[in-house]
């Protein structure tokens, strides 16, 4: 009998340390490609306009929120219509309703206490479950505008090496449960996962992508068998 694999999806109960796990190496492997295309570029908001823009490079903006370095403050843009007018808040407000839905403060509550990392964590999880292809923070005299942006002049690069590459940082930098992660980073992906009882494969065209897990569920090996180099 077929086994259905179960899909990537916000499930009720779910923490956001486990929605982070579920979406947020998605979300580092978007922010590679927004790189590849902006290079060292720095990126200027025009609100009235409802764009970003990095040199001759500009995308539709969707303000996410903001954060307020001497409050140490981060504010959600659904709660701020009047400060950016209902067209620039859509996805926001999407995320309110997620939030609504699935009983996560974290989306809901209009003001949260945090530090910088914080900031980049609401808006990896906002860029993949809202499918958008990255998200970009504009800095100006202790203010921090997230942004999130769909457009297709951000182009998916993909091979065994990044994923790899991308898991291990996600894994590293982020309070997150490793097993959950490589499972859902996987199939967010698209590539085919075969879990086994003390490791699992991402099998990404010709290449397998093994994880060793404890029995708590971290992973101790990334290993890559086959071509990785593509």
């Amino acid at each position: 009998m077929k086994v259905i694999e179960k899909p990537v999806e916000i499930e009720n109960g779910d923490s956001f340390k486990t929605i982070l796990s579920k979406y947020g190496a998605l979300a580092l492997d978007k922010q590679e490609n927004l790189s590849e295309l902006i290079g060292e570029a720095i990126g200027d908001i025009d609100i009235e306009k409802g764009v970003l823009t990095f040199g001759d490079i500009e995308f539709p903006a969707q303000i996410l929120g903001f954060y307020m370095q001497d409050a140490k403050q981060w504010s959600w843009a659904w709660d701020n219509e009047d400060i950016f007018g209902e067209d620039l808040i859509k996805s926001s407000c999407e995320i309110k309703a997620i939030g609504e839905e699935f009983n996560i403060k974290e989306f809901t509550s209009p003001v949260l206490n945090a530090d910088f990392n914080d900031c980049h964590t609401l808006a990896m999880t906002a860029t993949s479950i809202l499918d958008m292809d990255a998200y970009y923070g504009v800095s100006d005299e202790g203010l921090d505008i997230f942004i999130l942006i769909k457009s297709d002049l951000i182009e998916e690069i993909n091979s065994p090496k990044k994923f790899r590459d991308t898991f291990y940082t996600f894994q590293k930098n982020f309070n997150i449960y490793p097993k959950i992660a490589f499972e859902s980073y996987t199939k967010l992906k698209g590539y085919g996962f075969k879990p086994h009882d003390d490791f699992a494969l991402a099998k990404i065209g010709e290449a397998r992508i093994m994880a060793d897990y404890t029995e708590r569920g971290n992973i101790t090996r990334l290993l890559i068998f086959g071509d990785d180099e593509r």
